[in-house]
């Protein structure tokens, strides 16, 4: 049997090989295009981990040669005011991708916001026509970075033919269950979609070949919930205390997963480093489909 450390789907270096891609491409379109792919990312209020997640984005956005643009706004903002930039950065040339980070103050409606945002431009791929894109698989579609971040690193495991695998996906948000559910649908899984009022939960995730558990739950998924062999894609991310420390874990013990599974992606370094790296592939998807381009990199 292979050990633990051959087990674990390695995110970080996955997310560095499309980061690298990302770079080439971004490289191609500036010289034989004259277009240089543009990221804004507004983040209203001083959340420090929102700070963290913009500074990362910004900073690998520049790294593969990528225009920045970054907008901090105070969390007294209003919503007018929010709107207001979305509607002038949807009309920049120089900007091919727009990012709000979430979350948002309470007083700002969420869903308002996104739905402001260009669907060209939605690179977070919330907005409600980009939902209805990937579901008619629209090739316009910017598909939400979580999801196609799992499905890449299924194929880093698996290998690119997803089919005939049946897939059960712990968790139906818009953020990540369904989308991530469509997806492996088009990869030609059988997909079974888990939640809070699925009966025998536990005896549901043992027929699954591939198991993406987004439950925001630390530890739900049990070591016996996996049947041997399986992959599990863990997108959960939970802040917790062990032992006097905190720690991050994700949705499935991964200590017991490991026993069973044949590859288990890590919390953290597993979903977690590919949510940025599928972000700018969308940035320079996005900027090729507003010129009329062929992007290289799908």
């Amino acid at each position: 049997m292979a050990d633990a450390k051959s087990k674990i789907i390695d995110g970080k270096a996955v997310a560095a090989e499309l980061r690298e891609t990302v770079a080439q491409e971004v490289t191609r379109l500036t010289e034989h295009h004259n277009l240089v792919p543009g990221l804004a990312v507004v983040l209203v209020g001083e959340d420090p981990a929102s700070q963290v997640y913009v500074r990362n984005k910004v900073r690998q956005t520049e790294a593969a040669g990528m225009k920045s643009f970054h907008f901090d706004r105070p969390p007294s903002i209003s919503q007018d005011e929010l709107l207001e930039l979305i509607d002038t950065l949807n009309a920049d040339e120089q900007v091919h991708g727009i990012l709000v980070q979430l979350p948002l103050p309470a007083h700002i409606d969420e869903g308002a916001v996104i739905e402001a945002i260009s669907p060209d431009k939605d690179v977070d791929g919330f907005h409600a026509i980009n939902s209805g894109r990937l579901l008619n698989g629209n090739a316009r579609a910017l598909v939400a970075c979580t999801p196609r971040g799992c499905i890449d690193l299924a194929k880093k495991a698996l290998g690119s033919d997803l089919s005939g695998k049946h897939a059960v996906v712990v968790g139906r948000s818009n953020i990540v269950g369904k989308p991530v559910s469509i997806l492996l649908l088009q990869e030609n899984c059988t997909v079974t979609i888990a939640h809070s009022r699925t009966q025998d939960l536990a005896a549901v995730c043992r027929t699954a070949d591939i198991l993406v558990a987004a439950v925001g739950r630390p530890e739900f998924i049990q070591g016996d919930w996996i049947k041997p062999g399986c992959t599990v894609i863990d997108v959960g991310i939970n802040r917790i205390e062990r032992g006097g420390q905190s720690r991050l874990v994700g949705d499935v013990d991964f200590d017991a997963a490991i026993q069973h599974a044949a590859a288990v992606t890590p919390v953290p370094g597993g979903v977690g480093p590919m949510t940025i790296a599928c972000l700018l592939r969308n940035t320079v998807i996005a900027a090729c489909n507003i010129n009329g381009l062929q992007s290289q990199i799908k």
